[in-house]
């Protein structure tokens, strides 16, 4: 479901982190089926990262979008796509023999987040597709992001609530940072002093 220059972009993230030693954790916010965060924990698995791989999740599809993003009448129409169950995660994870550093935490960001999330992060995905999601995430965890930190965002160029949620934020925090292109709809970019 992630295309080649997003997966590239992660993958070329998990290693300058690990090989930069970036303090922290890889985190995932929208793991669908599994495939980014399999590649990811690969990745992981290859450099022999001591780290953890949280994935948040509904695992239960897109949640509905809302009032806030700007193309809403199209996105409501993906409520509950992009499903994956946990069950089916997990069973890639142990197929792939890359599941013991993975932590799966189950439910929406906005509930999930608060109570659970690692102390410093070295790597965040966000592929949260609508405006509320991505930026519940970018509030909780980007002050956890370590200096140096890369931060990926799957749906900047799709949909224009995720665009809208990246960009206030780093408006309203005063962040002044180049979003490099990895394709269409991913961006990322690394986190500075």
């Amino acid at each position: 479901m992630c295309g080649y220059g997003r997966l590239l972009g992660l993958y070329k993230a998990v290693n300058r982190v690990v090989q930069t030693g970036v303090p922290g954790d890889i985190v995932e916010c929208g793991v669908a089926r599994g495939g980014s965060a399999a590649m990811i924990g690969l990745t992981m698995a290859k450099l022999r990262a001591h780290r953890r791989l949280w994935m948040y999740d509904t695992f239960e599809g897109l949640p509905e979008p809302t009032k806030d993003d700007p193309d809403y009448e199209i996105a409501r129409e993906f409520t509950g796509r992009c499903r994956g169950t946990l069950d089916e995660v997990e069973d890639l994870f142990r197929l792939l023999k890359i599941d013991g550093f993975s932590r799966y935490v189950k439910g929406r960001f906005e509930d999930s987040l608060p109570g659970t999330k690692p102390d410093a992060v070295a790597v965040l995905h966000l592929d949260g597709d609508w405006y509320q999601s991505v930026r519940v995430c970018l509030d909780s965890l980007w002050d956890r992001v370590s200096k140096g930190g890369i931060v990926q965002i799957d749906d900047y160029g799709h949909w224009a609530g995720a665009r809208k949620a990246v960009d206030s934020f780093l408006h309203e925090r005063g962040i002044r940072v180049r979003l490099q292109y990895l394709d269409y709809t991913g961006r990322q970019l690394v986190k500075e002093a």
